[in-house]
């Protein structure tokens, strides 16, 4: 019995100790693998994760540049930054953000378009980001939320940038404005390598010059490290990259000339676009009607953005660079010049004008706006009395391939190069061209339309002032450019924007001069413009215009007072001054404004004067002017 119970507690004691040894092996094992990996986390690993807690305890935040001030030529602020307090909520961080709101609301006053403004901000951003719900907050907005704060997670005040326009919708069209960062933005920013220097920017150029000169007006991005502790908050700051603001921009516009200019648009529709032809600076560049692009720089809110976009009068519009509108007589000048280079006229020739042109073998007949005619016409006169007739046989005479090729060298029918995007091209036509848009040949009909600027003839006011320009100029053209100067910043330097000729014409003196005698007369006592060129201390050239908006039926008169506003003719003006040595080079159109020498020519008197003499005509007689041409019932 005690064998038996010896050789039990024998095997029992060797099981023990074997499962002793199992265990110590199996726990040295775990230990093997606890320093293995201990070893992997502090030595293979240690450059990682060092790094990865530096990350945590170190928070690195974009600081955003000052964004570049915009000034007119005699250093008059456009566009200008102030600092101003937001209230922003980052829609992630909350899960009920209506009930947020409106428990907001009862801290910080909360309009509605204030809600529907945040609304469409969280249609284009990611949730993760701060909107503003509300901006220009007061001192004592500020106070009163900051007692508030620990009520509502996901909302804080930040101190921000805006951007003001002090002159509203004056120059609108050329300052252009900043608004939101959209998906669309952050793609081209990505494809041009841009988009490290917009870390923590929210807004960018959108139109006019704010777009066009975007690389120039944003600067560079700083940053600073700051080290926080478990939760967050800051400690101490470790360093700082500063910002550097973005670059100024002085402009050619004279913003007083532009103001006159628009001023005397009154609540007409139209542009224009004076250039100084020896240099291409660009004077004054109206669209009317404009806006305030005030009202983008917060985000546009649904009621103004619906005003502004479905508006009959096209506010946003910009008519001065993609106002497409058939030159009129404007074109003439053009024409002219063209059959005397072209050796289809000379100065002697002359026609008897009996109110009408027909081609040989055909009863139809092209009608001159003066019933019976103007008797005998010649070069000189046709372009004095605007005379439709001469310019029937002179186009049909030239052909259209002879016009195109003449008349593009002017500019016309093509881009003239402006330094702001969304320029359109316009339209010289050709055998070519209509070929190839409408599959049809060219008729001598077409040619003659053309011939008068009417027809497929289809150009902007810019390319009308920059044509105008090169004709001011003897033939050599300068690209019209907005940006005179840039101020570096950075280092304080000044770059001009000098431009170099583009091209000069080979054009006959004796010819140009003719011609330039033909558009003073047409300002003088039985001129289409005299009136507006009436007791003028200095002198200049200028042509008159009117273009189609609706053609009437053959045999049918035109009487502009049976014609809906919105169908009547548009006016035309070309001009510069003093012709002796051009300074100034103007288009003016008024759209639906009947005659040019009662509705776009007394505008150019005005800026001119004010351009050249500094200044203004009484507006009453301004006003009487272009009431008596009406009346008169002139021509273009």
């Amino acid at each position: 019995m005690s064998a038996v119970e010896l050789r039990n507690h024998l095997r029992e004691l060797y099981y023990f100790r074997l499962r002793l040894v199992a265990g110590a092996v199996f726990v040295l094992l775990l230990f093997l693998l606890l320093f293995a990996r201990f070893y992997y986390l502090q030595v293979s690993q240690r450059e990682h994760y060092h790094t990865l807690a530096e990350a945590n305890r170190i928070s690195i935040s974009p600081i955003v540049p000052n964004r570049g001030l915009i000034f007119d030529r005699n250093g008059e602020v456009l566009a200008h930054n102030y600092s101003a307090y937001t209230l922003e909520i980052v829609p992630s961080k909350v899960a009920d953000l209506d009930a947020l709101i409106n428990e907001l609301s009862a801290v910080i006053e909360i309009a509605p378009r204030d809600r529907k403004r945040f609304r469409k901000m969280m249609e284009e951003s990611k949730r993760f980001e701060s909107l503003p719900i509300r901006t220009r907050l007061s001192d004592v907005e500020v106070a009163r939320f900051a007692a508030n704060r620990y009520r509502f997670p996901g909302v804080e005040i930040k101190a921000r940038l805006f951007r003001q326009y002090p002159k509203g919708d004056i120059a609108s069209h050329v300052v252009g404005y900043i608004g939101r960062i959209n998906d669309k933005n952050l793609e081209q920013l990505e494809a041009n390598g841009d988009l490290a220097n917009y870390r923590g920017s929210q807004y960018m150029g959108k139109i006019g010059i704010e777009q066009s000169y975007e690389q120039e007006l944003h600067g560079i991005t700083g940053f600073e490290e700051m080290e926080t502790d478990a939760a967050g908050r800051v400690i101490r700051e470790i360093s700082r990259t500063p910002p550097i603001s973005g670059n100024n921009l002085t402009l050619s516009l004279d913003i007083k000339l532009q103001e006159v200019a628009e001023k005397a648009f009154g609540d007409r529709r139209g542009a224009l676009v004076a250039i100084d032809p020896a240099t291409g600076d660009v004077l004054a560049f109206v669209s009317k009607p404009g806006f305030d692009p005030n009202l983008f720089v917060d985000g546009i809110d649904t009621e103004n953005w619906d005003l502004l976009n479905n508006s009959i009068d096209r506010p946003l519009n910009n008519r001065a660079l993609r106002g497409l509108y058939p030159p009129g007589s404007t074109f003439k000048p053009f024409v002219a010049l063209a059959g005397l280079e072209l050796k289809k006229r000379t100065p002697q020739h002359g026609i008897n004008d009996p109110g009408y042109f027909s081609l040989p073998g055909s009863t139809h007949r092209f009608r001159d706006w003066k019933a019976g005619g103007h008797g005998y016409v010649d070069l000189h006169k046709s372009l004095v009395v605007s005379c439709d007739t001469y310019y029937y046989g002179l186009s049909n005479d030239l052909g259209i391939d002879n016009i195109f090729d003449f008349a593009s060298q002017f500019g016309l029918g093509k881009k003239t190069g402006i330094d702001i995007d969304g320029e359109v091209a316009g339209l010289l036509p050709s055998q070519e061209w209509k070929m190839k848009r409408y599959k049809q040949k060219w008729y001598v009909g077409d040619t003659i339309s053309v011939g008068i600027g009417q027809g497929y003839n289809l150009s902007t006011p810019l390319q009308l002032a920059f044509a105008t320009a090169i004709l001011a100029n003897k033939g050599t053209a300068f690209r019209p450019h907005l940006v005179k100067q840039v101020h570096n910043n950075r280092n304080g330097t000044v770059r001009e924007i000098v431009t170099q000729p583009l091209y000069t014409l080979d054009l006959n003196p004796a010819n140009l001069t003719y011609v330039q005698n033909a558009l003073i007369a047409v300002t003088r006592p039985g001129g289409t413009a005299a009136l507006a060129g009436a007791d003028a201390v200095y002198t200049f050239a200028g042509k008159t215009g009117t273009s189609q908006v609706i053609g009437m039926k053959q045999g049918e008169k035109y009487v502009e007072s049976k014609v809906q506003e919105r169908h009547r003719d548009h006016a035309l003006f070309i001009a510069y001054a003093p012709v002796e040595s051009p300074r100034i080079a103007l288009a003016v159109l008024v759209e639906n404004g009947g005659h040019g020498g009662a509705a776009a020519a007394p505008i150019a008197r005005l800026v001119m004067d004010y351009y050249l003499l500094g200044e203004l005509p009484d507006e009453a007689a301004a006003k009487t002017v272009g009431q008596e041409q009406g009346e008169e019932g002139e021509h273009d």
